[in-house]
């Protein structure tokens, strides 16, 4: 049976912005380059374009043999860990590129790898021609490639990897022995002996890299995926998420969404917020602030605003959700009037609180779009997001990839602070929840 290496990559100049991809079908025995496909794609993001190049480079490849083993290798963890069902695809521009690559070849003839972007260098620069052909206005021409085969990376399929990096490199070593993965060819049971391995020394650097992580800083390297040290992707998008200080009936643990008396923030709720202002200047790193249209949001906001000088954007999507008939109420007197309805509420996200009230699922749907539509706009920034109890646990929810119940597992008080860096590949690292050390 022949076997094939695909080495794939995608880019975009503005994410999104012009795109391109460039994929290559490798013999893993000589390295010699068997096919080469890249192409302009317009306007896309990178992981758009990255998913292109896979589905381009998995049809090369059984175009030259539709029985072939193949082993993709990409410096994108997203497509990866998608790919090989580790990950689930959550984006709805990514679900068809990823049917549409799973159809190419049966699912047991493919299995997939993380390389870093410097092993990646053929496709890159196929990706990168396929770039500057779309600017002139043209489409890329394989007689006009200049793109050289990483012979290095390919001797690397069949011969074993030396030991990387300095003793207790665990990023490193994990990475060592995923490529002896895929060049041996002992038994099913030494395989799943080395893969578990690999996992424990990632999870191992992953440990070692939230430790180090300083919390809101801007300016810190960039850690990729959820595996630790990765190639850089330069400066995450970091969501600063500050619910907003004590109204009225916070104390009271009272049901307060979008749908009641919309109440002013009290008397200790603007001290935490004044209090929330000068911790933030301390830090100096937000840049933009956005807050929910709900008065006591903005006038948490505009405190914080007034201290670092900026101003504040209102956005619809940072609401808090609609109880319902339950607004005002405690959650012994709902559970007493309504016990059904609070109960079926408990036990199903997509439950709307009694009269008309908005379920978790719908708010989900709401938060995420906004999230994305946040993310695409302040890219590389620090962005303080003004909000409530449930887009706060939402969004953390999301970034943990954690389950619906998660939600009623997370303890968020009155004008406390939490943070969730987004990175490049669409992965995302909570640094920081319900810190309220301003207030002490």
């Amino acid at each position: 049976m022949p076997r094939f290496v695909v080495e794939a990559d995608g880019g975009s100049r503005g994410n999104p912005g012009p795109a391109g991809y460039g994929a290559v079908v490798l013999d893993p025995a000589t390295g010699e380059t068997l096919a080469e496909r890249a192409e302009y794609i317009g306007v896309a993001t990178n992981n758009v374009a990255e998913y292109k190049g896979l589905i381009a480079g998995l049809a090369a490849a059984r175009e030259l043999a539709s029985d072939a083993q193949i082993l993709v290798r990409m410096d994108s963890k997203l497509v990866v860990e998608q790919m090989s069902g580790r990950w689930k695809i959550k984006h709805p521009d990514m679900k068809p590129l990823a049917a549409e690559a799973a159809r190419i070849l049966p699912r047991a003839q493919v299995t997939y790898e993380w390389i870093p972007r410097e092993q990646n260098k053929h496709a890159d620069r196929l990706a990168n021609e396929a770039m500057d052909a779309g600017k002139r206005g043209k489409q890329w021409e394989p007689s006009a490639s200049t793109a050289a085969l990483d012979h290095g990376a390919a001797r690397a399929l069949a011969t074993p990897p030396a030991p990387v990096g300095p003793p207790g490199d665990a990023a490193k070593g994990a990475a060592a022995v995923r490529a002896a993965l895929v060049t041996a060819s002992a038994s099913a049971a030494k395989a799943t002996a080395a893969q578990e391995l690999a996992d424990t020394l990632f999870a191992d650097a992953e440990a070692l890299t939230e430790a180090i992580e300083p919390c809101l800083d801007a300016d810190a390297p960039a850690v990729a995926g959820s595996h630790g040290w990765g190639p850089d992707m330069g400066a995450p998008a970091t969501f600063v998420l500050l619910r907003h200080g004590e109204t009225a009936l916070t104390p009271q643990k009272r049901f307060s969404g979008s749908g009641g008396s919309d109440p002013e923030l009290s008397p200790a709720g603007l001290r935490q917020a004044a209090a929330v202002a000068e911790a933030l200047a301390a830090r100096g790193t937000v840049q933009t602030i956005i807050s929910s249209p709900l008065r006591r949001c903005r006038e948490t906001a505009q405190a914080v605003a007034d201290r670092l000088g900026l101003t504040v954007t209102v956005e619809e999507g940072l609401r808090e959700v609609d109880f319902g008939a339950w607004e005002g109420l405690t959650f012994a007197e709902v559970q007493q009037r309504f016990p059904d309805d609070l109960q079926a509420w408990l036990d199903s996200p997509k439950t709307a609180p009694t009269g008309g009230g908005e379920s978790f699922l719908s708010a989900t749907r709401r938060i995420s779009a906004t999230r994305d539509r946040l993310l695409s706009a302040h890219a590389g920034r620090t962005v303080l997001l003004v909000t409530h109890v449930t887009p706060v646990k939402i969004l953390i929810r999301l970034a943990l990839g954690a389950p619906p119940e998660a939600l009623f597992r997370m303890e968020l008080s009155a004008a406390s602070l939490s943070a969730v860096a987004y990175y490049a590949d669409g992965n995302a690292s909570v640094r920081l929840l319900n810190d309220t050390s301003h207030l002490r």
